[in-house]
């Protein structure tokens, strides 16, 4: 349906294109040596010719390799019930044990700054799974779920683990 003029609209008939600002070139301040067009060209960049003495980049020291971690082991403790996981937890990593919460079915695991990268890989190979909303690790104990838009402790209660097996 096309509308007059008159009616505060052009015409649609496939022929109307919306105009482009036009902009000079220039060059980038991230990248000096490319010329910077506007997006509505889509040409490859034209390099400038570069200055005389160009700065040597900067060498960043290569980051150690991540650990291994075998996703098989990992998978098979993601469905772990919540007893069995503390079991593990309480011999294979006890730091983890102390700082463990049970929210229903679930185990959480939070600290106050970020750990380093052995750390990470042991609660991933645990089966644990990095939740950024809630800044904690999380296992789901094989209670699998898609989430909940509120805070599970307030409708499940938190206890630590620590509390829940006898001395």
């Amino acid at each position: 349906m096309a509308l007059s003029e008159s009616e505060g609209r052009w015409e649609r008939d496939g022929n109307h294109q919306k105009k482009a600002m036009k902009t000079t070139s220039s060059t980038s301040k991230s990248a000096p040596g490319l010329r910077v067009q506007s997006s509505n060209h889509q040409q490859t960049p034209t390099p400038v010719s570069a200055p005389a003495a160009a700065p040597a980049p900067e060498q960043t020291p290569e980051r150690p390799a991540l650990p291994r971690i075998d996703f098989a082991r990992r998978q098979a403790n993601r469905e772990l019930p919540t007893d069995q996981l503390l079991a593990l937890l309480r011999t294979e990593a006890p730091r983890f044990y102390e700082l463990a919460e049970v929210v229903g079915k679930w185990v959480w695991i939070q600290f106050t700054e970020k750990q380093p990268r052995e750390v990470t890989a042991t609660l991933a190979q645990l089966g644990f799974h990095w939740n950024n909303t809630r800044q904690t690790w999380q296992h789901p104990c094989g209670a699998l779920t898609q989430g909940s838009p509120g805070d599970p402790r307030a409708k499940y209660g938190a206890r630590h683990a620590a509390d829940l097996q006898p001395a």
